[in-house]
């Protein structure tokens, strides 16, 4: 008797706790929350507008991070990597890969809800996670779609087309919620095609208006020289008081055939800011001018306020694949600071704008270039984080070397030649916003990593390396204080704090997993 009551009281527990998760998520998540997260979320991409991937969160410490332990897992059973940061809304947590999103009880990793993406001809390279706001989720599809789904328990509610998937196109973007604009950047290298960022209507799907970073199809575009591509595929930061969105954009194509498109190319590898109820563009500032080496420009604009020379700044830092590092006025653009962040030979030095100048020496050619980075770049998709405490950008970065050949049977569409990299080195960086110097340096321990970074108030850095760990570093150091071999780190960790309890959650391979202290931690911690 004892045990059917067990069972029924069990069954209970359950009900309402899935009842809770339902109601919890009918809340919604408004445009409030977006401004001021509350340390129980990581509403959207970036943990909020600025792009720092910064937590104010305290209770885990350099003295205490060694007591981590596993809370939780949570196994997808789906082969394909988690690459996407998850979003925390309301107790429940949102993680996808293409074609799949999960709502998962983020103090618990039960499963609420599973919503499964039609069969598709669309690029599946990797997702970087969906966008919640009221009570919807949106999350962009490889054949580019955008598709409405009820937070609630996972239905469809509107899907619409954002770019020809039999084009080139292909999405995997992160959209950035700003009022009732969604905005999604869409992908695409294999043609000639021109880059995209769209805003959509949150409520309807409606497209409100579209910016090209090239001339779009049936204009003419002198001023680009030829060139199409400049695609935005990784998700922007805001700034509401300039009420300015900015965005990354990727490589020209035809990629390594530069000599079909002379000039700069404008806005392909740039830092665009746009008014995000237009879409018209207000200032660019081109990180790669006439890129011959595919370094998109789509690393994450990191906005920051503060003194710079001894005057206060509206600054936009950006580590940039081509291996310079930039700290912008991002009221209009102009540059403060340019210097190199890792091994750079490809330029022959900064113009009067700040920015690298194009050396033609260092052009693919039929015999071979060997060029500094490497084509997978200094820094790539990998999110990096800025510690305010320490003045310090936290990046991902490589040293790394290519040999970059021009093939002309390849013709002057898409890719149109060929690199080959012949050494990478790994290492996360601490670079000091203010003078664009090195503070220090951390072995990653391969040739290459796919972490991203997270920092904390606390003085900690969480991410992964390159020997299939994630780890917690101190961030005035880079010295190790934890790590733990749970496979290759494909994504950027992110922190919440429930129940004065706070998670550490960090994807490795098809499973995400939650640490956090032992809870006479979070108990001593409540007031």
């Amino acid at each position: 008797m004892k045990l059917a009551w067990d069972i029924f009281a069990l069954a209970v527990v359950l009900i309402l706790s899935s009842v809770f998760c339902r109601l919890a998520c009918a809340q919604g998540l408004d445009t409030s929350a977006l401004l001021k997260p509350t340390p129980d979320s990581w509403p959207i991409y970036h943990g909020d507008y600025s792009g720092q991937r910064h937590s104010h969160l305290t209770q885990v410490t350099p003295a205490n991070v060694g007591e981590l332990t596993l809370t939780w897992a949570f196994q997808t059973g789906q082969a394909t990597q988690i690459k996407s940061s998850p979003i925390v809304a309301n107790g429940i947590l949102y993680v996808s890969i293409p074609d799949h999103v999960w709502a998962v009880d983020a103090r618990t990793g039960s499963q609420v809800w599973h919503y499964t993406y039609p069969p598709n001809e669309g690029l599946h390279i990797g997702h970087r996670g969906v966008a919640v706001y009221k009570d919807s989720v949106y999350l962009t599809t490889p054949d580019d779609h955008l598709v409405c789904l009820d937070a609630r328990d996972g239905t469809v509610r509107w899907n619409v087309v954002l770019a020809d998937v039999k084009q080139g196109y292909w999405t995997s973007v992160a959209p950035l919620i700003v009022r009732d604009h969604v905005l999604v950047g869409v992908s695409g290298d294999f043609d000639n095609i021109p880059g995209m960022l769209k805003s959509l209507s949150a409520d309807t799907g409606e497209t409100q208006w579209t910016f090209y970073s090239t001339p779009a199809p049936g204009t003419q575009g002198s001023a680009s020289g030829g060139a199409t591509g400049g695609n935005m595929w990784i998700t922007g930061t805001y700034d509401p008081e300039l009420n300015l969105v900015f965005v990354g954009t990727g490589n020209p194509t035809p990629v390594l055939a530069a000599q079909t498109r002379p000039g700069d190319n404008p806005w392909t590898c740039s830092i665009v800011a746009l008014n995000p109820d237009t879409g018209k563009l207000v200032w660019g500032f081109q990180a790669t001018p006439h890129d011959t080496h595919d370094w998109d420009a789509v690393e994450i604009p990191v906005l920051v306020d503060g003194s710079f020379n001894g005057s206060p700044k509206k600054m936009l830092l950006q580590a940039s694949r081509n291996g310079y590092f930039f700290v912008l006025d991002r009221t209009n653009g102009k540059s403060l600071l340019t210097s190199t962040f890792a091994a750079v030979n490809w330029s022959k030095g900064l113009d009067k704008d700040g920015r690298p100048i194009h050396n033609p020496a260092k052009d693919p050619a039929r015999d071979g270039r060997l060029v500094a980075p490497d084509e997978g770049g200094a820094t790539n998709y990998r999110s990096p984080s800025f510690d305010a405490k320490t003045g310090l950008l936290i990046v991902s970065s490589r040293d790394a070397y290519g040999i970059y050949f021009s093939k002309p049977e390849h013709g002057t569409v898409g890719w149109a030649g060929a690199d080959y990299g012949v050494f990478g080195k790994a290492v996360l960086r601490a670079i000091d916003y203010q003078t664009g110097k090195i503070r220090w340096n951390h072995d990653l321990g391969g040739e290459g990593a796919a972490a991203g970074v997270l920092t904390t108030d606390s003085g900690l850095i969480f991410t992964g390396d390159s020997v299939r760990s994630v780890m917690a570093l101190r961030t005035s150091d880079g010295a190790t204080l934890w790590h733990s071999a749970i496979g290759f780190v494909g994504n950027a960790p992110i922190t919440y704090e429930l129940d004065g309890r706070q998670y550490v959650i960090v994807a490795s391979g098809g499973a995400l997993f939650a640490w956090a202290l032992p809870e006479h931690f979070s108990v001593q911690a409540r007031p």
